[in-house]
């Protein structure tokens, strides 16, 4: 599988104050780990560079950053990401723009997104973005 991990999932990855219990951090962990391939683009990384402060959290963050695969949306890709938030806006859902990219991102490269953000549920219902999901319990 190839993994594109939402700033959401990555900003509980990357927390100090607290250890946060999550079968999405636990996801990323074995993926990282094991055979998935981890894809990354500017936005996520910018958002997470201005929600933490201090230079040794920013090296961190750009440390584990600069290994993984950067994805860049084309022409296309925003032509097609206007086309995704007009289209879930004709059925009610809202779609900021950073989320309408990173979705379009995903469905070009059919990659498989890790979020916690249940936006993209709304989004997945009108297209064929791919997101992980934890195995329900019984």
């Amino acid at each position: 599988m190839q993994l594109f991990v939402d700033t959401s999932v990555w900003s509980l990855a990357l927390r100090r104050d607290a250890v946060v219990e999550s079968p999405y951090l636990d996801f990323l962990r074995s993926a990282i780990a094991g055979e998935e391939q981890v894809f990354t683009t500017g936005l996520v990384l910018q958002e997470l560079l201005q929600g933490f402060d201090g230079a040794k959290q920013r090296a961190a963050i750009l440390e584990r950053f600069r290994v993984l695969p950067l994805l860049v949306p084309d022409l296309d890709d925003h032509v097609r990401a206007a086309e995704l938030r007009n289209t879930c806006r004709r059925h009610g859902v809202q779609v900021g723009t950073i989320d309408a990219i990173l979705a379009q991102m995903c469905i070009r490269a059919e990659l498989t997104m890790l979020t916690t953000d249940k936006d993209f549920d709304n989004i997945e219902s009108h297209f064929a973005l791919k997101l992980w999901r934890p195995a329900s319990r019984v």
